[in-house]
């Protein structure tokens, strides 16, 4: 006789197991569908906004998004990005030092620290934040950021070493190549000055700064020639123009009228800042 209630209690057991291994609703499986959508429309939404999203764009839906979720820090380091994007340093430093604290941060978040400190101006904390990083972290941006922090303290061996060390771990030197150059000119090394613009330009051709940079190396040494290197019309016209301001500098007053009258000539339309510096050498006599 017991037999039944036996039968009953197993079946009601199989029920209840079956209830727990039992397959999620189709409602269930929408909405994970859903959530999964979102996340990789959200991980794409974020990349875009860090690329070509208008940066105070970025800003405004990285806050959105932080508010609902403040410990991501992936959306935290998208807000300091977008904040440097925008030229807004002070907010930089201030939303990278946020990172810098989370369980999650890296040694890559402390370089990106120092960078939107330098940005700002701020040279003392960004070597205190550079000096946090391992020296087994060995990055192109660190070392140019180190290369930077040690011209500012005019420790020019360590430059030099950084700006070397930068260089060799990148496929893309130019940017080095011309701050290195920038930091021989302020030394008064024009020769070496002159032969990294040189290398600045080699590697990148439309680097206006450094052809800029060059002329002053030349010029510094009274070499008053243009270099051979890639320009336009109107490039060609603003180096003149650089050239003859750098020959006046320096007392050579006709040179500099010479070159002034060049560069207006060259120039493919009206060139003002020329026009002016040349009537002003002439009404002094």
């Amino acid at each position: 006789m017991r037999h039944p209630i036996l039968m009953t209690a197993c079946i009601a057991g199989a029920i209840a197991v079956a209830g727990c291994t039992e397959k999620p609703t189709s409602e269930e499986t929408v909405e994970r569908a859903f959530q999964d959508v979102n996340v990789v429309d959200e991980s794409n939404l974020s990349d875009v906004m860090l690329t070509v999203a208008d940066p105070n764009e970025a800003i405004s839906y990285f806050q959105r998004s932080l508010k609902s979720d403040p410990d991501r820090i992936d959306l935290q380091r998208g807000l300091a990005l977008s904040y440097v994007r925008a030229k807004r340093f002070n907010e930089g430093s201030i939303a990278w030092k946020r990172v810098t604290e989370m369980d999650e941060a890296n040694s890559e978040d402390k370089v990106r620290y120092a960078d939107a400190l330098i940005r700002n101006g701020n040279w003392a904390d960004a070597e205190v934040a550079l000096d946090s990083v391992p020296p087994t972290y060995e990055t192109y941006e660190r070392y140019r950021l180190e290369a930077m922090i040690a011209d500012a303290n005019k420790e020019w061996k360590k430059a030099d070493s950084f700006y070397e060390t930068a260089v060799g771990l990148t496929t893309r030197p130019a940017g080095v190549f011309n701050n290195w150059g920038y930091s021989k000119l302020t030394r008064g090394d024009f020769k070496g000055a002159e032969k990294l613009f040189g290398d600045a330009v080699r590697q990148d051709p439309t680097l206006f700064t450094a052809k800029n940079n060059l002329v002053l190396a030349r010029a510094a040494q009274r070499n008053y020639t243009l270099p051979v290197v890639q320009m336009d019309q109107a490039e060609r016209a603003q180096l003149l123009h650089t050239m003859a301001l750098s020959a006046v500098k320096q007392g050579d007053v006709t040179t500099g009228k010479r070159l002034l009258r060049d560069a207006i000539d060259t120039h493919p339309q009206h060139f003002e800042a020329a026009t002016r510096a040349l009537e002003a050498l002439e009404n002094t006599g």
